[in-house]
């Protein structure tokens, strides 16, 4: 068996390498996120009381930067997503810089009107 080949410098500057990188980070972040999610939800039943007493923790700013976070990393994963499809499936080929910035208007857009819209 052959090993891997090395990527050399100038394949991790570029672009879409930053673009994978982005997507593998978000996804990998929102997978170790949803057994967090489910845990706070199973609190719920117990009842009322211990639900409310389990949101209480999170009225932290640390959870509010996270909530902020978790959307940034949700908009950029769904972003990667529709562009490693649109590359799939697409009538074109090759890698298209202006995807990525699309992608990376569009996480940067969903963060700003999650904040907008936030308490």
């Amino acid at each position: 068996m052959r090993a891997r080949p090395k990527l050399d410098i100038r394949a991790k500057r570029h672009l879409s390498y930053f673009a994978y990188a982005c997507h593998r980070f978000s996804g990998l972040v929102l997978a170790c996120f949803i057994p967090l999610h489910f845990l706070m939800l199973s609190q719920s039943l117990r009842g009322a009381e211990g639900f409310q007493k389990s949101l209480g923790l999170t009225d932290f700013w640390v959870f509010k930067f996270g909530e902020w976070t978790l959307v940034i990393l949700l908009a950029i994963h769904l972003a990667g997503g529709v562009r490693l499809l649109m590359i799939e499936f697409g009538p074109w080929h090759g890698l298209r810089k202006c995807w990525i910035q699309i992608s990376i208007l569009f996480a940067i857009a969903c963060g700003i009107l999650f904040l907008s819209l936030a308490n």
